[in-house]
């Protein structure tokens, strides 16, 4: 269960945005990544007048989450689903748009918490990976079996990783000697694959390989580039769409789609622009906001988070 250790990363500034459009009785606001409810606990207590759906992939997650917002039976419905899935919750749930919706992307502290998830590489763990541990690859099948030039391309893509080749041929040739089964193990193989220089600078040299293998084994980013437009088409006008994201990959995403649905279409030299070529939606954050030097030593996990906000303005497929 949650407990003091676990601060919800912008708690007070997520809730703030989101507030505005969930005053009317009957409003419905999606918490996409529920994890262990700690913005869905405050956005209930805030917005008294909210139905939260809490969506997902995680079985463990959603059961602690559930005793947290006991307190709240009636106002509550969770799912087993990945955020991609929204338009098929709020079907099944006879929901045609919501009024908000948050994305926390990324890993969640319980699943960086368990060592047995293998998400974290400052201790020796079996290397899973999966957000959903009851389905999927893990990351130690992905290290036995990808091809050297798969494992290069997505450490290249996933984690930025300069050194992908080489790290992605050394692997291929300890594998032979053993298969992968535990970080640490990994976590060795970088610190010599990688040079002295670059592992003094830009965090743990391990950094990126885990986040590269994670995002493959979750599949992160093709169901974030569903998960973000399926999002905008299911709020109303006046409803609104609040993500963090906590890598530059998830962030680039966020802000290309945000920017297409707050752009005019009308021609440059119109004088008038009718309303149709208007934006749909307008944005709520100038750029991409981050947490301050208080919350970040309140919780070292929001030192990475970029937040960004939009609001329906006009009619779109669920307005």
């Amino acid at each position: 269960m949650s407990g003091p250790l676990h601060v919800p990363v912008l708690l007070d500034r997520c809730v703030s945005l989101l507030d505005p459009a969930l005053a009317a009785p009957g409003s419905v606001v999606v918490d996409a990544t529920l994890g262990l409810a700690g913005h869905s606990e405050a956005l209930l207590t805030r917005c008294p007048e909210a139905h939260l759906i809490g969506i997902d992939r995680d079985v463990h997650a959603l059961e602690l989450a559930a005793e947290r917002l006991a307190p709240f039976a009636g106002r509550t419905s969770l799912v087993h689903a990945v955020y991609d899935e929204i338009p098929d919750v709020l079907a099944d749930l006879g929901i045609a748009a919501v009024q908000g919706i948050l994305f926390d992307l990324g890993v969640s502290s319980m699943q960086l918490d368990v060592r047995e998830r293998g998400f974290a590489y400052a201790e020796d763990a079996p290397l899973d990976m999966r957000m959903n541990d009851t389905e999927g690859l893990t990351a130690a099948e992905v290290l036995n079996t990808y091809p050297a030039a798969d494992l290069a391309r997505i450490l290249r893509a996933y984690g930025e990783e300069k050194f992908s080749r080489q790290i992605a041929r050394a692997i291929v040739a300890e594998r032979e000697r053993e298969p992968f089964t535990s970080s640490a193990r990994l976590v060795e193989l970088l610190y010599r694959v990688i040079p002295a220089p670059a592992r003094r600078t830009g965090g743990h040299p391990a950094k990126r390989t885990f986040q590269a293998l994670r995002i493959e084994v979750n599949e992160e980013l093709d169901v974030l580039g569903r998960a973000i437009p399926a999002a905008l088409d299911s709020i109303s006008v006046g409803g609104r769409v609040v993500v963090m994201s906590y890598h530059s990959l998830e962030d680039r995403m966020v802000k290309h789609e945000f920017a297409e649905r707050t752009r005019s279409t009308a021609p440059p030299d119109l004088p008038v622009v009718p309303e149709e070529y208007l934006p749909e939606m307008r944005l709520l954050t100038r750029g991409a906001e981050k947490a301050n030097e208080a919350e970040i030593a309140e919780n070292p996990r929001a030192a990475s988070v970029r937040l960004r906000a939009v609001e329906r303005t006009r009619g779109g497929k669920a307005a």
